[in-house]
């Protein structure tokens, strides 16, 4: 066995001093005395290690010390790589953002926040634009408000300097509520489809019944000897 470089993170061979301990592997699982389970770990040219020391009795694995230690690493390097790693993006304003800029940018932190993305956004008052600092705090009310369905406010507008923050986190996959206002606009449109969609299918309706009508033939149309029949409705020889 090789030294462990990180200290004692887990009790090897010797080290463990229960009465009892079970052995877990591929065939199940098995508790024996402390003694011969190090008997086992030395009859296979392995080691003795206590993976649950807070288990009764503590469970123990027949297995290499320095495998055992390499295993563990890949697996947190596993569960690492596997977590998504949340940045904090900046957006920017000034106190008298035009439209085009601000949905510019409000796009931007839609894609931060759906992306676990923080956002924090701030205006920058330069010079005597400090005096427009009311406008600068509407301006990140409206922003958070526009943002409601993708991210929640950690923190109100505060001035810091020259700058007025605004910090939002994004909302978990799956829980964002809609805006009342969204849910009323999204109601309006389908009920205007809904009523589009029934007036198509009356006109059809209507064109079916013009169709069928004597003038233009629609009864007669599949019937032997129709075209007489027809003509003779119109007045014809």
């Amino acid at each position: 066995m090789k030294n462990d470089k990180k200290g004692n993170q887990y009790r090897v061979n010797e080290q463990i001093r229960v009465r009892e301990v079970r052995i877990v592997g591929d065939n199940g699982s098995s508790v024996v005395p402390t003694r011969q389970a190090l008997d086992m770990a030395h009859q296979q040219g392995v080691d003795l290690v206590e993976i649950s020391p807070n288990a009764n009795p503590p469970v123990c694995r027949l297995i290499d010390y320095s495998k055992f230690l390499y295993q563990q690493k890949k697996r947190a390097k596993e569960m690492k790589a596997k977590q998504v790693k949340q940045e904090v993006k900046e957006i920017r304003f000034g106190p008298q953002t035009d439209d085009h800029d601000y949905n510019f940018k409000l796009k931007h932190a839609k894609e931060f926040l759906e992306q676990g993305n923080k956002v924090r956004a701030y205006v920058f008052f330069r010079g005597r634009s400090i005096l427009f600092k009311e406008q600068g705090e509407v301006l990140l009310l409206r922003f958070a408000n526009d943002l409601e369905e993708y991210g929640k406010v950690e923190s109100m507008p505060s001035l810091e300097g020259k700058k007025m923050f605004l910090y939002l986190s994004p909302k978990k996959a799956g829980v964002a509520k809609k805006s009342q206002q969204k849910m009323d606009r999204e109601r309006r449109e389908n009920e205007a489809k809904e009523a589009e969609k029934k007036s198509r299918e009356e006109a059809a309706a209507n064109a079916d019944t013009d169709d069928e009508s004597p003038a233009n033939g629609g009864l007669f149309a599949n019937i032997k000897g129709g075209d007489e029949l027809l003509k003779k409705l119109k007045g014809g020889d």
